[in-house]
């Protein structure tokens, strides 16, 4: 058997997260607006990437996590990035007085910031997927982070982002903290995702307490015409 976050999106989609889920014979995503993540087996036959396709809404880009190859001929590339994928082994999960619940209300707030901050896709409905928290200053949303896949016994802490004038204040640190006090408190253990140029990100994780666990890339795509 295969880890669950060997293929994270797949094992998300066909778990813990179908009812966010779209599918087409063995390819699986998220609804379009919740994120633009897809899943496919670990080795995908043309049938599989046809399926991928045919969840794609027209001009739409959908995001991919290995270990599959690059996508077929049609398909257009427009994006490929190295990342690492690490989790939580000496994490200490505390929740925080001043982080408070975000909801569907909150969206416009929480599009406007990662719009801002590019923590990484995130779209009107993501908030749906649950757990996010955030902390305010001056009455606006100035920090955040959240759950986005959660595989079998994992949850991915997701949009963990800081508004460029409150940086500096261990936001970033608080909030991933609290995040994965509710992901304890579920029985899962947190992991995340980075962009591996992002290297002051994977500094601060592996400070609380996650580890390397592997090379991931990321891979944008737009479906055959």
């Amino acid at each position: 058997m295969t880890h669950p976050l060997d293929n994270p999106v797949r094992s998300a989609l066909t778990g813990e997260q179908a009812p966010f889920a779209v599918r087409s014979g063995n390819a699986v995503r998220y609804q379009p607006e919740i994120s633009p993540f897809c899943g496919l087996p670990d080795q995908p036959s043309a049938a599989d990437w046809a399926g991928a396709a045919r969840l794609a809404p027209p001009g739409q880009v959908v995001l991919f996590i290995g270990p599959f190859a690059v996508p077929p001929a049609g398909w257009e590339v427009v994006g490929s990035r190295e990342g690492v994928q690490l989790v939580a082994e000496d994490l200490d999960p505390v929740t925080d007085p001043e982080a408070v619940a975000l909801s569907l209300a909150d969206a416009p707030e929480m599009l406007e910031l990662t719009e801002r901050t590019k923590p990484g896709p995130f779209l009107p409905r993501t908030v749906e997927l649950g757990g996010y928290l955030g902390i305010r200053r001056e009455g606006r949303l100035v920090a955040m982070a959240g759950v986005r896949m959660r595989p079998p016994g994992f949850a991915e802490i997701s949009a963990v982002c800081t508004d460029e004038a409150w940086r500096g204040r261990g936001f970033a640190a608080r909030l991933t903290r609290a995040v994965a006090a509710g992901i304890a408190s579920r029985g899962e253990t947190p992991f995340l995702h980075a962009a591996g140029t992002n290297t002051n990100a994977i500094r601060l994780y592996k400070s609380l307490g996650f580890v390397h666990r592997r090379e991931v890339t990321f891979i944008a795509a737009t479906p055959p015409k």
